[in-house]
Parts: C-alpha cells; structure tokens; sequence
C-alpha cells in the first residue's frame, strides 16, 4: 500500500511538470463573477418608432410586455386629440429589475412619445439624438474619475425602431432619423403589427426594406460572422437572423387555450394568431436575440464602437482645445514682446534725437 501511495504522488508530481494551469483560467473566471454577483447587470433599450397619422401606434407597449413579461405602461394615459396636436417628442425612462435563476438584470426602457406626429418634423430626433450622447458623457466622466469601480453603464445599447407595416418601405423621416443614430446605437429595425399584413406582403415589405437600407447607406446592427468551425445548427440560426431583418412582430398580452396547451394570441374571424409561432411571426426571433444569444454582443458593439468613437472624437476636441489655448498664449506672448519692442525703439529713437540737438 505504501508504495502504491508513493507511486501515485510521484504520477501527480509528473503531471504536474506537465501541467500550466492556465486551462482553468475560464473557471477562475466563472467563480470570481458568482462571487461579486450580477446585481450591476444592465440593459438598455431604445424605442424608436413612427406612427401613422390617426392610429393609437404601433403597438410597442404591447410587444416590450411579451418581451420581458411586465407592464411598463401601467399607468398610462391615453391623450386627446388637442394633446397629441401640441405634443413634442419627450424622453421616458421606464427601469425594472428582472430575475432569473439566481441572475438580476436591470432594464431600462426608453421610450419617445411624439416621434413623427408633428406637421414640422425637422430634426424630430435631436432630443434622443441629444440623450444618446449625454449617457456617453456621464460614461466618460465617470470613467475619468476616481471611483471607476462603481460605474452605472446608462448607454443605449440597442435601438428598436418600429417601421409601420402600412407604408411603402421606408418612408423619408424613418431614413433621415435611422441615418442620424446609426453612428450611435445599434439599430434593430422591426415591422410593427406583422398579423395586419399577409405572409407574401411580409416578404415583399422585407426585401423592399433591406433594399432601402443598402441604398440609403444605413448601418444597422450586423450579426457577428460565425466561424468556419462553428456547429451547423449555429451557422443555421445566425443565418436565419440575417434573413429576418427586418422582425415581423406581433404583440399579444392575452392569454388563449388551445390544443391542451396556453399560449399568447389573437382571435380574428379567420382564425387565432400565435404571437410565438414561427410561422406567424418573428417574436422568438427577436427575443432570443435581444436576450438569450446576442446581449452580450450589443453590449460589446456599444462599447467597442459607438462609444470608443465618442470617446475618441471627445479626446480629440480636447486635444484641440489645449493646443489652441497654447497658440493663444503663445501669440499673446510674441504680441507682448512685440509691443516691447516698439517702446524700446521709440526710446532708442527719442535719445538719439535729443543727442542730435544738443550737438
């Protein structure tokens, strides 16, 4: 027995030799993240949308409920006619905290009650245009400072804009507001109320749209390349997200019984729409990716992307700043020794004179 022991701790000493350790490093990793927790995980989304004049919307409440199974629109009020006539766009943040295994997120909402139901549509995106770039700053700021431990990430990471399922594509506002945050944010173009429209129109209204956002030269968000040594059945989900741009949504909060099974729908005289039925619309779609497979990525793509771009361009204006404030000093600098130097030779002039008439 004893000398089975000893040959056992000489194999582990060899394996040992044999052996960095640094295999164990995503271990290492998993343990430290349970052990801080994920109480700081956060999510924010973006609500971008065009209603079409005299509809209630496009039924985005309805769709982020299904979403994320809350009611971010409790007390919603409904507005009269003058209302709507005198309302702007605003900003309104609504900020749960969901849940799951152990794991809490915290998702902010950001929605923009007046988009497009102006007669003057001017620049109808500069507000959100305007609110993009302050959690940028804030970001920046605290990043600079000293309790950078700490930081609350407030930055839009992705944009769900609402495209109305009874225009022709694309219409000149949605182009105009796409192009203006598409440097910005990551922008995940949806067909709104996809149960109003026929599977063929659905397709001719897809491919019309991803026309138009080649043609007009607008960067939505791209789906990360899979490798070449990815599982097929990868390959075949991420390339079925490419050919869904853009997610024909339906948004349901009514819960049906059929077939020995609940789901959510609707009922229309030609029968029951299923809002997480592949075959009715892209609710799955957009939500396993919002969630499941591509959070992560939005993330990454506002960090690596958008902000290093505003953080750059910030770095930039302030190099700028300091080397016209040298220019400055420096050109007030050369004046002043200028002036000097006419005053001396005013004075050299004035005793050369007066030496002259005492001659």
């Amino acid at each position: 027995g004893v000398l089975s022991l000893g040959w056992t701790s000489r194999c582990l000493k060899d394996q040992d030799r044999e052996y960095v350790g640094f295999a164990t490093l995503p271990n290492q990793v998993h343990r430290k993240t349970l052990k801080k927790g994920f109480a700081l995980l956060s999510y924010d989304i973006l609500l971008r949308y065009f209603k079409d004049w005299g509809e209630s919307g496009l039924g985005k409440s309805t769709l982020i409920k299904s979403l994320f199974l809350t009611d971010l629109y409790k007390d919603r009020k409904v507005p009269s006619a003058q209302e709507r006539i005198n309302q702007t766009v605003g900003i309104i943040k609504h900020t749960i905290g969901i849940e799951e295994k152990g794991i809490k997120l915290r998702l902010t909402i950001i929605d923009t009650p007046g988009f497009g139901d102006a007669i003057n549509n001017t620049r109808c995106w500069q507000q959100v245009d305007d609110y993009i770039d302050q959690q940028f700053e804030q970001y920046f700021r605290d990043e600079s400072g000293l309790n950078r431990r700490n930081i609350q990430d407030n930055r839009v990471h992705c944009c769900l804009y609402f495209i109305s399922p009874f225009s022709h594509g694309l219409r000149p506002l949605d182009v105009e507001c796409m192009k203006a945050l598409h440097e910005k944010v990551n922008i995940v173009p949806v067909l709104a109320k996809a149960d109003s429209l026929t599977r063929a129109e659905v397709c001719r209204k897809k491919m019309k749209i991803r026309e138009q956002i080649k043609q007009f030269g607008i960067n939505i968000y791209q789906f990360p390349e899979c490798d070449s040594d990815e599982d097929e059945d990868l390959k075949k989900q991420d390339q079925t997200l490419k050919d869904s741009i853009p997610f024909a949504v339906i948004g349901s909060n009514v819960q049906m019984e059929g077939k020995g099974r609940r789901f959510r729908g609707r009922v229309y005289p030609w029968g029951v729409v299923e809002v997480e039925d592949p075959a009715h619309s892209d609710f799955l779609l957009l939500r396993n990716m919002l969630v499941r497979t591509h959070m992560q990525d939005l993330k990454e793509v506002t960090q690596e992307t958008h902000y290093e771009n505003y953080r750059a361009e910030c770095i930039h204006k302030m190099t700028q700043m300091v080397v016209q404030d040298r220019k400055l000093r420096f050109s007030s600098k050369d004046e002043e020794l200028r002036r000097m130097q006419e005053v001396l030779e005013r004075i050299q002039e004035q005793m050369q004179h007066s030496q002259r008439g005492g001659c």
